[in-house]
């Protein structure tokens, strides 16, 4: 694609979305992506907009860096002081931080990547069915869909739209 369209649904305070930036700013291809972040609540938004998070969360997020295989240092991407970091504008440029509810709104067009992790788990099953649904709809041709370790397509009417390419159970 000359063009890659993220949707990180149920984003939170904006954490995965700017692990996602910076992997996209490690494999050179930054500039040709946009990373839509939602959630339902306007203050983990506003929060994630922000993106300055207090010094005790530096330690893990250095520690899934280098887990994740990091090129680089952490430090790359934020800067300390006061007790907090802060992400590097640079990389808040590409990210669109916007409110949307899975439950009711509509599809988010067009993805070729959707992640919503630990969201589904609080669903009940008709409720996880009409997301997933949503997810199918919003994707291109070929697109991936990621969730969370606790979450699971089985049992659901609509599984068979989804092809499990990786699991990590």
């Amino acid at each position: 694609h000359p063009f890659i369209k993220i949707w990180h649904a149920g984003c939170s305070t904006g954490e995965e979305a700017y692990s996602m930036a910076i992997l996209l700013q490690e494999e050179g291809l930054a500039d040709r992506a946009v990373i839509y972040a939602t959630d339902i609540n306007s203050k983990v938004l506003d929060h994630a907009r922000k993106g300055i998070y207090h010094e005790k969360m530096l330690a893990p997020a250095r520690e899934n860096y280098r887990a994740s295989g990091g090129k680089g240092q952490l430090e790359d991407f934020i800067s300390t002081g006061y007790e907090r970091f802060m992400i590097d504008p640079a990389l808040k440029k590409n990210i669109v931080f916007t409110a949307h509810d899975l439950v009711t709104d509509q599809v988010f067009g067009e993805m070729q990547l959707v992640i919503c992790r630990n969201v589904l788990i609080y669903f009940r099953r008709e409720l996880q069915a009409r997301v997933l649904t949503l997810f199918y709809q919003s994707l291109d041709m070929g697109g991936f869909l990621g969730l969370g370790i606790k979450e699971s397509l089985s049992a659901l009417p609509n599984q068979n739209s989804f092809r499990i390419v990786d699991s990590a159970v």
